[in-house]
């Protein structure tokens, strides 16, 4: 997927510990794509860490924009908060 990477989620990124590699894995094959406020979509996947605990990586994407632009990345522990059941 081609996109563009905002000034606050490269930020973020740097700030939480997370690659530009597990992004792009994250948003060529997400566990799920979830219709977020005001027409964005977050791409997430549960991720281990290698700490034996996991957690749920976000990418927050403004779809709609050509390419599409990721707006922010942040991982959570509160994965029921977010997963979706099908």
């Amino acid at each position: 997927m081609k996109y563009k990477l905002s000034r606050h989620a490269r930020l973020e990124m740097e700030r939480r510990g997370i690659s530009l590699d597990l992004l792009e894995q994250l948003l060529q094959n997400p566990q799920q794509i979830v219709a977020e406020t005001r027409g964005k979509k977050a791409y997430q996947s549960i991720i281990d860490f290698g700490s034996g605990k996991r957690f749920l990586v976000r990418a927050i994407v403004a779809d709609e924009n050509d390419p599409p632009v990721v707006i922010t990345v942040y991982r959570t522990s509160k994965i029921h908060k977010y997963w979706r059941m099908p």
